[in-house]
């Protein structure tokens, strides 16, 4: 793993660059925000947003989302991938959270593992952007970066966050994902990174890195 301080150094210029960073899901609530992070698992933020425009609309609490029901659920939702397994555990989560705690998301990530269709990642999501806790979600841009970084070669999620969590104070890890992500997602691009665009190329050592003079 790279050195500790230059991890925090990083970590400082990320924190310069976008002090306050921000999910790009669109919600108005701990529901609407669990159900956009359910629905983003293996496809994009944009995607999510564009059926979550309407539907959000008229299903922004758990009781609407049960009364709505699976098959109206997937007419808002069909162009999602895997969306009739995550409408299937929409609906599921929605009565959980009727039956179990009031109809209300948990802020603790015990509770939100027992709802369906979520894990780790997804409760971590909602415990840092809804309650803003030091949670560190890992998804797939998250363990890119780590390991191109060399922040951690950890084999799973779970070892990633761990890793990070060892080395980073609360102050940071509550927008590390946020920085890690959009730090991925628009300039260290998996297919073309734009390395002239990096605000952190002096600590980068990868062999495709490409600065132009």
């Amino acid at each position: 793993m790279r050195k500790k301080s230059e991890i925090l150094e990083i970590m400082q210029v990320f924190e310069r660059e976008n002090p306050n960073p921000e999910c790009e899901l669109n919600y108005s609530n701990a529901f609407t925000l669990l159900v956009a992070v359910v629905l983003s698992a293996q496809t994009t933020d944009k995607g999510v947003n564009r059926a979550t425009t309407e539907l959000f609309k008229i299903a922004d609490t758990p009781q609407k989302m049960v009364d709505l029901g699976k098959e109206k659920l997937i007419s808002y939702i069909r162009t999602i991938g895997l969306f009739n397994n995550k409408a299937k555990n929409i609906i599921a989560l929605s009565q959980a959270l009727i039956d179990k705690f009031g109809g209300n998301v948990p802020d603790n990530r015990e509770d939100l593992e027992t709802l369906p269709g979520v894990g780790r990642k997804t409760a971590n999501v909602v415990l840092n952007v809804w309650y803003k806790k030091p949670t560190l979600a890992v998804d797939t841009h998250v363990m890119r970066i780590s390991h191109r970084l060399n922040f951690s070669q950890g084999k799973t999620p779970l070892d990633i966050e761990l890793d990070l969590l060892k080395v980073l104070p609360d102050k940071y890890v509550i927008n590390a994902n946020h920085w890690l992500v959009l730090f991925g997602r628009y300039i260290c691009k998996a297919q073309r990174p734009e390395c002239n665009k990096c605000p952190i190329a002096n600590y980068c050592a990868c062999k495709d890195k490409k600065i132009s003079s």
